[in-house]
């Protein structure tokens, strides 16, 4: 459940989806080795999900949300964002 701004400096509470922007990440969990058949089984069923996460009104106006592999959800600079210039989603 997403409950407050994905910007760490920020930290607004979520009270209307509306005021700010949504965003939603598939991640895939890392680190099988090790487990026992039985666990790895059940980790493949469960190695992926959907997570959201949201940028206040004031944060996404110049801040936009990638997935770092080694990092998670990371905020970014619009100008610097590695999807700048790709069509978006609505």
């Amino acid at each position: 459940m997403v409950s407050h701004c994905a910007n760490p400096a920020c930290g607004v509470p979520l009270r209307y989806l509306r005021d700010g922007r949504l965003f939603q990440f598939e991640v895939r969990r890392k680190g099988l080795r090790g487990l026992s058949r039985e666990e790895l089984e059940e980790a493949k069923k469960n190695a992926r999900h959907v997570s959201h996460y949201w940028l206040c009104g004031a944060c996404s106006i110049l801040l936009t949300l990638e997935f770092d592999p080694s990092s998670g959800v990371v905020p970014v600079s619009i100008e610097n964002s590695a999807t700048r210039g790709a069509p978006v989603a609505v």
